[in-house]
């Protein structure tokens, strides 16, 4: 009875490897289910005198299970009786030799698991070797063997095999078949080595080799995917505007953006594995830095600083590829004029417009448009482009009238902008001898409200000056302020209050002092010789000059 106390005391304390005591096993074994595999195994100890060789036993057991209890599935003592499943099946090396090798035939299903090694000497010493084990896994399924990776264009070798073998003699059979090798010539599909060059397709498609045993009669299979590698190809790039998630795939190489856009690139490889992507500011060189070193680039607004060639690059290590875009940033015209002048041909007349593309421009006169780029008897239109510049000069000979309008237009697929100015014909300036230039509309009117507010001002001022009794300015004052004169300045009295006494008529100024004049006459221009001013009744153009007394 004490003796079987002890086993489970024994059993505890084994668990703890000790020094001296070693194993050298296989640690994963795998067998073809009905077929025989031997897993070589050696072991050591503290070798001691008082040994009994005869007594020197040595066993395999299931993880999990007591051996003091349990069976083993090998057994060299002749009184510990194995498992009847493994009986004739499980067989040990010899123990004298260190022998721990164990030799299956036959294997089943069942047999898959998990096994320790324990040695007993006579009764003095008992150690079970926990820190290895042996894992068995017995398969129906053949094994494929992939000597070398799988590259696109270059010549694999691929291995299918039974896991084991029996000494007896068995005859198997076997065939590949698979996407990837239905080209081939059948009679090298039918050996348990592979020779084939993997092209890209190949990439993810199946590959199956069937075996075929004779005794016992069974047919099996393997299926695996192929993992081949290969360099960039299809490289594309793909845009969206905006807060759009959805990307579009350029056709082309060049890509025209309206001005203030936000664009977004993405840059799409297909290789294996997955390529390195980066974006750069036209070619890359050697040792460029990236704007990203993603697949995505992003301009939140595009302007013309933007222009130019954009290029991705895949990096591989079978090799980079790379795609260019090139950006054009398009916007609608912005004008310049028109702006005219006189000259002896006439009304000389210039416009430009800066646009991307190039502007279309046009001249109207009043209602009327005025085409073409050649000459006539009344007017005469040229306009050149370069760049996104368009530049066009209009000479009109006759055909004026008052109130005349004459805008230019500028137009092209992104928008239109116009601008006009209004021709106010006048008289000759009689010491110039010429007709005077049509003044701008708003430039003339500006003009003449400028003078208008500063004759009032001065009238005003001079009202107060004579209810004040303030006497005349003298030469430190502003003489512009001071002094203003409209025909004449007595005729301010009219609008003096009542009851004042019309005042002194003023000296006449001293020769440093000089008064200004503003005197207005409204005449209007004929094409005809300049005719008297005093036989024109209704007023048309408004001429303001200031001059000294």
């Amino acid at each position: 009875m004490v003796p079987l106390l002890l086993l489970p005391l024994l059993w505890g304390g084994s668990l703890q490897q000790q020094p001296g005591y070693e194993l050298q096993v296989q640690e994963l074994v795998t067998v073809f289910e009905g077929l025989c595999v031997h897993v070589p195994c050696s072991f050591s100890y503290p070798w001691s005198s008082r040994y009994s060789p005869s007594k020197f036993y040595t066993y395999w057991y299931r993880d999990g299970e007591n051996p003091a209890y349990a069976d083993p599935v090998a057994s060299n003592n002749p009184l510990k009786p194995v498992k009847r499943e493994t009986q004739g099946r499980f067989l040990l090396g010899d123990p004298r030799t260190n022998d721990c090798s164990l030799s299956i035939t036959d294997a089943k299903r069942s047999d898959t698991g998990r096994y320790f090694f324990q040695m007993d000497i006579g009764t003095q010493v008992r150690h079970i070797y926990k820190d290895k084990m042996l894992d068995l896994l017995v398969t129906d399924k053949p094994h494929i063997q992939i000597l070398e990776p799988l590259e696109s264009g270059r010549p694999s070798q691929l291995a299918c095999s039974l896991p084991g073998s029996c000494e007896r003699g068995q005859r198997f059979s076997f065939s590949w078949a698979g996407a990837a090798v239905d080209s081939l010539n059948p009679q090298t599909l039918c050996s348990f080595m592979l020779t084939f060059t993997p092209r890209r397709q190949d990439h993810g498609t199946n590959l199956t080799c069937h075996v075929k045993v004779q005794q016992p009669r069974l047919t099996t299979q393997r299926t695996i995917r192929l993992d081949v590698s290969y360099a960039p190809q299809n490289l594309t790039i793909g845009v969206s505007f905006r807060n759009a998630t959805a990307l579009k795939i350029l056709q082309t190489t060049s890509l025209p953006i309206l001005e203030g856009e936000v664009l977004r690139l993405r840059c799409v490889a297909d290789s294996n594995p997955p390529a390195a992507l980066s974006w750069f500011r036209g070619s890359p060189g050697l040792n460029a830095t990236p704007l990203s070193s993603t697949a995505i680039l992003e301009l939140p607004r595009v302007g013309p600083a933007q222009e130019g060639e954009f290029t991705c690059q895949a990096r591989h290590p079978l090799g980079s590829h790379s795609v260019s875009l090139s950006l054009s940033v398009v916007y609608p015209p912005q004008l310049l004029g028109p702006s005219c002048s006189w000259e002896d041909q006439g009304l000389h007349c210039s416009c430009s417009s800066r646009a991307q593309p190039a502007p279309s421009l046009r001249w109207r006169l009043g209602a009327g448009l005025l085409e073409g780029s050649h000459g006539n008897a009344s007017y005469g239109v040229t306009s050149s482009s370069e760049g996104p510049w368009t530049n066009s000069s209009l000479v009109l000979h006759e055909g004026l009238s008052p109130d005349l309008r004459l805008s230019c237009e500028a137009w092209n697929v992104h928008g239109a902008q116009s601008a006009s100015v209004l021709l106010l014909p006048g008289k000759a300036v009689p010491q110039a001898g010429v007709v005077p230039a049509a003044l701008g509309g708003a430039g003339a009117l500006a003009l003449l409200s400028l003078c208008l507010c500063l004759i009032s001002f001065c009238i005003v001022k001079a009202r107060r000056r004579q209810v004040a009794g303030r006497p005349k300015v003298t030469n430190d004052e502003d003489p512009v302020m001071g002094t203003v004169t409209w025909g004449s300045q007595e005729r301010l009295g009219t609008d003096r209050p009542p009851d004042q006494a019309p005042p002194a008529k003023d000296a006449p100024p001293s020769r440093e002092q000089q008064e200004l004049y503003a005197n207005l006459s409204f005449y209007e221009m004929k094409t005809q010789e300049p005719q008297n001013l005093e036989a024109t009744g209704s007023p048309e153009y408004s001429e303001i000059k200031r001059a000294g007394k």
